[in-house]
């Protein structure tokens, strides 16, 4: 039997490859993990904690301006970028040093370095320049965002242009940035500069932004973004970019020459793959670079697995921990675990917030099901004193045959809070009669879930 140094390597030291590195070596297990960079990955050092952070810091001039209306006087303010980005910084030092920590109590052994294959069984530590051996490989690098459309169209210019990455260590808040993309990344941004300030404009080149959502929501989120002065161009794309002087000048397909401070490049993420040397390995990759894996996310090389956004399944980091804790149940309590991807709760943290579990009305028309659809769409309460022009929606998309609920879909304030109970409920297969039969809980937004008694209509597949 062949001897390793180790039971299990995992590459990669974000929530992902920290979860599984925790979990198998509390089985006893011998376990290393290589990160290159930062402990915590993308969610936690450039991602959902310091983006989340910066869309509170971003809500504030509403929450100043809708005070009025309830009796508040608020003097003057004023938004401080760099107290925001060191307070940023000190908080994700904390959460760096916490992972860093609780990974090493499991008794894991971490190597700051960067780890490439060198065979099936073997990983070359890069700055140790020493190779180490692993029964079992986890390939857990996440993905990064991409400069370029598709896998061809390289942007003119677009060496110019920040992406989420720089997004967060700007030396200055512009005073005017162009956004390209839109998907919730773009979006949330979008909101986040337009509410410390910034003049934004959105370029998309779709019909409609979020694609993939339903329908209602994305009209919904555009009508919002044009009241509150965010201009969205969709069908468009750049030409070429260009610096001029202290500008940077984008033309687009459309004709039109925009100038800005900076453009943010949001149109894409792409596997962390390259230069792993993965064909050392037998590991099969897919054609964006994503490491291909079978239900229980083993690759086409039997004894090395990939979690996460390396895989280009879901890119959710709560997917990333629940694959790992499958991946561990799978492969070091001898329980063969598949990983779940139906009915996960999503949110996009826009202002207001939208929140989505399940099918859209598009998807389950798709796949078959005959749907009744309750919508409701109201004034939340709060900005009856507020005064502001605010739309909150709710819909349900029912299957008209069993009752049960297959997708709900929130655009409005706390969408994200609400959301995460509404997939409890699709998990346990709830019908549109328990919803129905739960007794209100008022006031609140989320008593629409169980009051919206009206059907607004029903369709059939096409």
């Amino acid at each position: 039997m062949a001897q390793y140094d180790y039971d299990l390597f995992v590459i990669g030291g974000g929530s992902g490859g920290v979860r599984a590195s925790r979990m198998a070596a509390m089985t006893g297990a011998r376990v290393a993990l290589a990160e290159e960079s930062r402990m915590g990955g993308t969610c936690v050092i450039r991602g959902c904690i310091p983006k989340k952070l910066f869309v509170y810091a971003s809500q504030f001039r509403e929450d100043f301006a809708d005070a009025a209306g309830f009796g508040w006087t608020v003097g003057e303010t004023k938004f401080d970028w760099q107290t925001l980005i060191a307070n940023k910084d000190k908080e994700i030092a904390r959460l760096e040093g916490m992972y860093t920590r609780n990974v090493e109590a499991a008794g894991v052994k971490i190597f700051a370095d960067r780890a490439v294959f060198e065979g099936p069984h073997e990983v070359r530590l890069l700055n140790e320049d020493r190779v180490v051996t692993a029964e079992k490989i986890l390939i857990a690098t996440g993905n990064r965002p991409t400069r370029e459309l598709g896998t061809t169209h390289v942007i003119p210019g677009g060496n110019l242009c920040i992406t989420s990455n720089e997004a967060f260590h700007l030396d200055e808040l512009p005073k005017r940035i162009l956004i390209a993309g839109g998907g919730y990344i773009a979006l949330e941004f979008a909101h986040i500069f337009h509410g410390l300030g910034s003049e934004v404009s959105v370029l998309y080149r779709g019909e409609k932004v979020l694609r993939g959502f339903d329908d209602d929501i994305r009209d919904a989120l555009h009508e919002s973004m044009a009241k509150r002065g965010l201009h969205v161009a969709t069908g468009c794309e750049f030409t070429k970019i260009e610096k001029r002087g202290d500008c940077l000048h984008a033309e687009t397909n459309k004709g039109d020459v925009i100038e800005c401070d900076q453009i943010m490049l949001a149109i894409g993420r792409a596997p962390n793959t390259e230069m792993l040397h993965v064909e050392k390995a037998g590991v099969e990759l897919g054609r964006r670079g994503e490491v291909v894996v079978d239900r229980y996310s083993r690759t086409s090389a039997p004894n090395i697995y990939a979690i996460g956004d390396v895989t280009d399944r879901v890119q959710l980091t709560p997917v990333a921990i629940h694959e790992a804790m499958c991946f561990v149940q799978t492969a070091f309590h001898d329980n063969p675990t598949m990983a779940d991807h139906e009915n996960i709760a999503t949110a996009v943290f826009t202002l207001p917030e939208i929140g989505v579990v399940g099918m859209s009305e598009m998807k389950a028309l798709g796949t078959g099901h005959h749907i009744d659809v309750y919508k409701s769409v109201f004034r939340p309460l709060k900005h009856t004193l507020s005064g502001r022009e605010e739309r909150t929606t709710f819909k349900l998309i029912v299957d008209a045959k069993t009752d049960k609920v297959l997708g709900c879909h929130i655009f409005g304030d706390h969408a994200a809070e609400i959301i995460q109970i509404v997939g409890v409920c699709l998990k346990m297969g709830a019908t549109k009669a328990q919803f129905d039969s739960t007794i209100a809980l008022h006031p609140s937004a989320a008593e629409e879930l169980v009051t919206m008694r009206t059907k607004s209509y029903s369709k059939a597949p096409a």
